[in-house]
């Protein structure tokens, strides 16, 4: 999959930097706000058996569009999001039951870490259909950055507590563990659809995939974990209005 996103990613990057010497000329140029949810994990190695934990994730949207080439939309997007992503833990017995404490056998074992970062994606962008009024389809991917802001836990985890029945993971370090690496990287990329409207702006609805090639946690032979990557899953609204709109009556 990494090497996949990587090649699309890189190709896309060429076909946007080849249109733009060939293409119709454009300088379109708009702003905006965008906001979603985020379904999150972190991939371990040895593995933690998990559930896609939920988080919010909002902030703004830079748009410059530089080219029509035959019947794509070229553009470049920048965003500048705070997003809540992490893990929850799947805290089952061997039955696949959930595990409860002698003393608590009302509540069982939860476990979660949600982690806010600042996240700045780069895409390439292409679109087709109706650019000033209308609808219009896209796809977009490139590269992302995430800057770590902070941290919380959600648990009802007492270490050293009898508990009725066992774990059927004994991997439990990460519950202690605070985040090591504070700077993310990865590939994001997704589709959606656009409706625009002249004098209003643009509206859009949009899926997303964020794989990541950095770790949270050390991964050299000396460390517990050999991986510890994101994946998320993001659903999110834009709204963008224009700042610069290229001159030409064509352009429908």
């Amino acid at each position: 999959m990494k090497r996949l996103f990587l090649v699309f990613s890189f190709s896309l990057f060429l076909f946007v930097t080849a249109a733009a010497q060939v293409g119709e000329y454009r300088t379109d140029f708009a702003v905006g706000v965008n906001g979603g949810y985020v379904l999150s994990n972190v991939g371990f190695t040895p593995d933690v058996p998990q559930k896609m934990l939920g988080g919010l994730t909002g902030g703004l949207t830079f748009r410059y569009t530089c080219e029509k080439y035959f019947k794509s939309v070229c553009a470049i997007v920048a965003e500048v999001n705070i997003a809540q992503v992490g893990w929850k833990e799947k805290i089952e017995d061997i039955k696949n039951q959930p595990v409860y404490y002698v003393d608590d056998p009302d509540n069982p074992l939860r476990y979660e870490r949600k982690i806010t970062y600042l996240q700045i994606p780069l895409m390439a962008r292409l679109g087709w259909g109706r650019e000033r009024k209308g609808l219009q389809g896209f796809i977009q991917i490139g590269p992302q950055i995430g800057i770590y802001m902070s941290e919380s836990t959600d648990t009802n985890i007492i270490p050293g507590a009898a508990t009725v029945t066992q774990r059927s993971s004994n991997i439990v370090a990460q519950e202690t563990m605070p985040v090591e690496k504070k700077f993310d990287y990865g590939i994001t990329g997704g589709a959606g659809v656009e409706f625009s409207l002249p004098k209003v702006g643009h509206f859009l609805l949009e899926g997303r995939y964020y794989y990541g090639l950095g770790n949270i946690y050390g991964n050299t032979k000396s460390d517990y974990f050999g991986k510890s990557n994101f994946g998320q899953i993001v659903i999110k609204a834009t709204y963008l209005f224009d700042i610069v709109k290229t001159k030409n009556d064509k352009i429908k």
